[in-house]
């Protein structure tokens, strides 16, 4: 165990965190976000799946067909990734390539019905590893949690 493990296990960490690191929402912020990236990912690993997956489909669900560009647009995944995910999907039969009719230069991406399939698995999964994450919290906690940080992200993606 690192020290830093040490001072912050969850055990102990309030007696050895000195308050005033206990009361930065940045620091907070930043530890909460390891453990929940960790959580996820391996989570979803055991799901024979990853978050780039998960947040593809989720776009193709919610907002239909779309070129890689907008894919990328819509996730936040770089353009160069983005081509290696849709490879893995398609590979696994998730999404469909099939060429744009307004431009036959590109492909637009569908999500199969198998692929419909995996994402209703993957909510499940994300589903229970948040009411992992969020366990401490009443329903009405998360609700406010969830709004609170909403509010926040869309202050600085809006305002950079």
């Amino acid at each position: 165990m690192t020290r830093t493990e040490a001072v912050d296990s969850p055990d102990d960490g309030a007696l050895k965190t000195p308050d005033r690191l206990r009361r930065r929402a940045s620091r907070l912020l930043s530890q909460l976000t390891t453990r929940s990236d960790r959580l996820v990912t391996e989570g979803l690993a055991q799901a024979d799946a990853h978050k780039w997956h998960y947040a593809t489909l989720a776009s193709l669900q919610d907002f239909g067909p779309g070129s890689q560009a907008a894919l990328s647009e819509r996730t936040g995944i770089y353009r160069s990734d983005m081509v290696g995910v849709l490879n893995e999907l398609a590979e696994r039969d998730l999404v469909e390539r099939v060429p744009d009719p307004d431009d036959r230069r590109r492909n637009l991406i569908t999500i199969s019905t198998q692929g419909r399939r995996h994402l209703h698995r993957l909510d499940k999964v994300l589903d229970d590893l948040h009411d992992e994450l969020l366990a401490p919290l009443s329903p009405a906690e998360r609700d406010q949690l969830v709004r609170l940080l909403t509010r926040l992200l869309d202050h600085h993606t809006q305002n950079p």
